[in-house]
C-alpha cells in the first residue's frame, strides 16, 4: 500500500473504533487524527469535503446540541456557515472518516473503508 491511510477518529465512538480495528486487521497502521482534540480548520474541512465529494450539510451530525443551538437545520444555511460551525464545533463532523490519497469515505458502516484498503 503506497499511500498512507488517515483516520479522523473519535475513540469514544463504537463505529470509529470498529473502523480502526478493521484497518489494523488488514495489517495497516493508519495515521490517527483525533479530530475532537485537533479540529480541522475551514481550509482542511473544505479539502476533505472535496475528496469525499460531499457538502458540509452531508457531513454534519444533526443530532448534536450545537446543531440545534446554532440553528443549522435551516436549509438556507450557507455552506461556509456550516463549514465554520464544524470547524468551531468538531463534534458536528460525521465519523469516522478514512482518507487515502485523493479518496476518502465516511466509515458508516465500517466496511465502507474496505475499497480504500484493497487498492
Amino acid at each position: 500500500m503506497s499511500e498512507s491511510i488517515v483516520i479522523y477518529h473519535n475513540p469514544r465512538c463504537s463505529k470509529s473504533r470498529q473502523t480502526l480495528a478493521l484497518i489494523r486487521d488488514r495489517g495497516v497502521e493508519p495515521e490517527i487524527v483525533e479530530y475532537l482534540k485537533t479540529p480541522l480548520d475551514g481550509e482542511a474541512l473544505r479539502d476533505l469535503l472535496g475528496v469525499l465529494g460531499m457538502t458540509a450539510r452531508d457531513l454534519v451530525r444533526s443530532g448534536e446540541a450545537p446543531y440545534r443551538e446554532l440553528g443549522l437545520g435551516d436549509p438556507d444555511t450557507p455552506e461556509e456557515d456550516l463549514v465554520a460551525a464544524i470547524a468551531a464545533h468538531p463534534v458536528l463532523m460525521q465519523r469516522p472518516i478514512v482518507r487515502r490519497g485523493g479518496r476518502a469515505v465516511v466509515g458508516r458502516p465500517p466496511e465502507r473503508v474496505a475499497d480504500l484498503l484493497d487498492d
